[in-house]
């Protein structure tokens, strides 16, 4: 049940993450042609109804203006008191017939869609109507009828021509009211693009919410799952150190106490019998005293190793005495040169801690003979009322020209501060050379050894 549930925390969000960006996109794109479609839809409109018909409208304007020309001259030709024959308005209204025959020409190739083709024939055959009839008064009054011809300009030719004036009148409000309509089509569409801007808009406010809310829950489950195997991985650090710091001390002794002790007696042995030989076996005895010596130097190696690997001392006299007896030998072995520094009151430290310490001192002078090349390092030991500083330094090449050659040395560095939840600080100076500060809080440590 625990495997199961460790897959299933561990499940991917990608398949989900993919399924709400493949549902927006749909989402995106069938609002995106829907919406391109209604505003073809209103194109087709503007230009194929609104447009048209107020083009239309304006020459159906323009054709009303010449008919009232038409009507005036009309009123002219009938008028009693003017002296002048028919035939002097015959130029003006052959003007006025060329405008309306252009404009009934254009009028009829932008009429709207709507208007049947009877509508479109009878303004057209009423106007050829009138014109004929206009026509055949002027040839009466030039045979000398006039007076027969103005009789048929008051019975017929006023009637046409107020007929022409109404139809044009009815195509006019006809085209209003296409107008109205076309505008009313207008409106619903824009009501529907907006109605769905806002459903299209809360759909991926929800869908935003809903992602955003699946991967805070996702992120919530990692970063426990993280907090616990960070807890694990802390405590198993704990206990491969604590299994090494015992391992150390248990080879510790049994080179202090075993190796060690059969090397003395070794010693011992041959100091005998270097003292009972005879002045005659002078030979033997300086081999005997060679043997002797190479006991010694592997008797003094020994405990180089034991302190190496265990300082008792630190048990026994505490952290600036282990320091003080291992620097010396670091010296000793390396060649490099250390300037050891005791800052603040000195004050007992926890066993637990002082091996931390003395552990992130041993891996930072092995980083300084290996790495570094430098001659020259300080250490220096700060207390302050609620921790305790320890820091090396180094005028080498640091940490940014180093590589990664001595990074297990540096992770297990990492985990030692973790354990004791201290702070470690691994900085370049300004000036060339590695910086390594590991501060251990006090206070902190012993309240919670009380707890």
């Amino acid at each position: 049940m625990s495997d199961t549930n460790g897959v299933r925390a561990s499940r991917s969000p990608t398949f989900g993450l993919l399924t709400g960006m493949a549902v927006t996109l749909s989402a995106v794109i069938v609002y995106s042609v829907y919406t391109i479609d209604q505003l073809r839809g209103l194109r087709q409109l503007q230009a194929q109804t609104i447009d048209r018909n107020r083009t239309d409208s304006l020459l159906l304007l323009r054709i009303q203006n010449d008919l009232n020309s038409v009507a005036l001259s009309i009123r002219d030709m009938l008028d009693a008191i003017e002296p002048y024959p028919l035939s002097a308005w015959q130029g003006q209204l052959r003007r006025i017939r060329a405008d309306l025959e252009d404009a009934m020409k254009r009028e009829e190739a932008s009429s709207p869609a709507s208007r049947t083709a009877a509508q479109r024939g009878y303004l057209s055959s009423s106007m050829t109507q009138f014109w004929d009839a206009l026509d055949r008064i002027f040839d009466l009054a030039r045979r000398g009828g006039e007076k027969e011809a103005r009789a048929q300009i008051r019975l017929s030719l006023q009637a046409r021509q107020a007929a022409l004036s109404s139809t044009v009148a009815r195509l006019l409000v006809q085209n209003n009211e296409i107008d109205q309509q076309a505008s009313a089509q207008t409106q619903q569409i824009y009501s529907r693009v907006q109605r769905n801007v806002y459903l299209f808009l809360t759909a991926v406010l929800l869908l935003v919410v809903t992602t955003s809310l699946y991967l805070v829950h996702y992120n919530r489950r990692m970063f426990q799952q993280v907090a616990a195997l960070s807890e694990r991985r802390s405590e198993l650090a704990q206990q491969l150190i604590s299994i090494q710091e015992n391992t150390f001390r248990y080879i510790s002794r049994e080179l202090h106490d075993e190796f060690g002790q059969i090397l003395t007696a070794m010693g011992a042995m041959l100091q005998r019998v270097d003292r009972r030989a005879s002045a005659a076996e002078i030979p033997f005895r300086d081999d005997l005293r060679e043997v002797q010596e190479i006991v010694q130097s592997a008797l003094d190696k020994v405990r180089t190793l034991s302190q190496a690997l265990h300082p008792v001392i630190l048990e026994e006299a505490g952290l600036e005495a282990a320091l003080k007896t291992h620097l010396p030998v670091f010296e000793k072995q390396t060649g490099i040169e250390i300037r050891y520094e005791a800052l603040g009151t000195s004050a007992p430290v926890d066993q637990r801690i002082a091996i931390h310490l003395f552990r992130v001192l041993q891996e930072a002078l092995n980083n300084v003979a290996r790495h570094s090349k430098s001659t020259h390092a300080a250490v220096r030991l700060r207390y302050q009322p609620d921790a305790i500083v320890l820091e090396v330094e180094d005028h080498g090449v640091g940490f940014g020209n180093a590589g990664k050659s001595h990074g297990m040395g540096l992770v297990s560095m990492r985990e030692r501060a973790d354990l004791v939840h201290g702070r470690l600080e691994l900085l370049d100076r300004d000036g060339g050379g590695a910086l390594v500060r590991f501060t251990v809080p006090l206070a902190s440590e012993e309240a919670r050894a009380e707890a």
